[in-house]
């Protein structure tokens, strides 16, 4: 973690800003109290040491002059209490020091001065809609009913199998998940993003990289033996890549793209979209991630929204785009918008992906520098973002694509990974 105390000293009228904006109630004043108190303790160890440094080069001194014994086991004695002190100044002071460092891990990023102030999603302004939300002669079904209506989606025996909040996809609904992911991928790659294959098996290290740990450790599975944890995201390990790297500024702006299985123990959400797709415990997911220089991240912020959106104007779905206000918006983020695609059978929009500039947030935690012209390494700045969540794009499939005789008609953009075949 390289975002120490220096770190807020250095941005403390920034950050106090960013967090009432945020209403946040994180106590920055106790981490001022206990930075405080960590300096009075380097001072009396800086000043006993010097001490200590004195008697001992006096004790040579009387040594080499042969002086009276019973003075040189004096001066010792002082010696011994006062490596006493210094021990005792050097634990207390790596015990503030860890407290420090572990209260910093709970603070939110900065919000960049374009972030509206706000209390919840209903004051993100729209920042622009896409495509005419589909209307229907008849009554739109949700895609939970049109997935059992179709013989594709089995959330009865995934419960038997697993448990809530899982599901079984069948037939031509297993092949469309397959196609989404394939046709996600190959329209990035066209889009300048190098393709990655992750591990969905992380270390501690990793999730503290990114923000999931400390704050988020309910949400996560974790295993014990050795400790891992199940990714809930590849936004995780394709942010680690670089882990501990300083890069050199040819290399950016580096984007990548991944597919992943994510798991999620959605703490905190019982009992909201608990039927369907919405909101699993496992699903899948296309990310975007762009590795930038600072000046350039909010500009390439903009690319990385719109490289998603791309997924959905070629999948002919409407959509629109929201920035999220300051008491939306997640604690890593210093700006987010979200993309909400349009779902007739629940007559709304719902969101599909974040994409999200963290600025040095991350590559601060986790140790990602580049070295610029100038000689003098700098943190990057990291973007991600959904291209798009395969679940979600999966239902507004169904739910957009529904016909009056009941059947599914999918877009053309599809048809070469659908072996041709648009309609079910």
């Amino acid at each position: 973690m390289s975002m120490d105390y220096g770190f807020i000293e250095s941005n403390l009228e920034k950050i106090k800003r960013s967090l009432a904006k945020r209403n946040s109630d994180f106590d920055l004043a106790e981490i001022e109290r206990l930075a405080g108190e960590r300096k009075k303790l380097q001072l009396n160890y800086d000043t006993t040491k010097a001490e200590l440094n004195g008697l001992s080069k006096q004790i040579g001194e009387l040594m080499q002059k042969k002086a009276d014994p019973k003075l040189v086991d004096e001066v010792k004695s002082k010696t011994v209490s006062l490596k006493e002190q210094i021990q005792n100044y050097s634990d207390n002071f790596e015990r503030l020091d860890a407290q420090i460092k572990d209260k910093i891990l709970y603070l939110p990023n900065y919000l960049h001065d374009s972030v509206v102030e706000g209390k919840s999603a209903i004051d993100n302004p729209i920042v622009r809609v896409v495509g005419d939300p589909k209307v229907f002669s008849f009554k739109a079904k949700t895609h939970d009913e049109l997935g059992e209506a179709h013989g594709i989606l089995d959330f009865d025996r995934a419960a038997k199998v697993t448990g809530a909040r899982f599901s079984f996809l069948r037939n031509w609904g297993a092949q469309l998940e397959r196609a989404l992911v394939q046709f996600m991928l190959d329209t990035h790659r066209e889009r300048g993003y190098e393709e990655l294959s992750v591990p969905y098996l992380v270390n501690a290290a990793s999730m503290t990289g990114t923000g999931q740990l400390p704050k988020f450790a309910e949400d996560a599975f974790a295993l014990k033996d050795p400790e891992y944890y199940l990714i809930p995201t590849a936004e995780v390990p394709v942010t680690n890549f670089f882990q501990n790297e300083t890069l050199s500024e040819s290399m950016l702006p580096k984007g990548f793209v991944a597919y992943s299985p994510c798991f999620r123990r959605e703490a905190g959400s019982y009992g909201k979209d608990t039927k369907g797709l919405v909101r699993q415990h496992q699903f899948h997911k296309v990310e975007l991630m762009i590795f930038a220089p600072p000046e350039k991240s909010y500009e390439l912020h903009e690319k990385l929204t719109n490289d998603a959106e791309e997924i959905l104007k070629r999948l002919e779905l409407p959509y629109r785009v929201a920035a999220l206000c300051s008491g939306d918006i997640g604690v890593a983020s210093a700006k987010t918008y979200d993309i909400e695609v349009w779902l007739p059978g629940q007559n709304t929009y719902r969101e599909i992906s974040s994409c999200s500039n963290f600025e040095d947030f991350q590559a601060r935690r986790a140790n990602i520098r580049f070295k610029g012209t100038e000689g003098k390494p700098r943190y990057v700045h990291t973007l991600n973002g959904s291209g798009l969540a395969v679940g979600r794009t999966l239902l507004a499939l169904l739910e957009n694509g529904q016909q009056a005789d009941g059947k599914i008609q999918l877009p053309k953009a599809l048809a070469p990974y659908m072996s041709g075949k648009l309609s079910y």
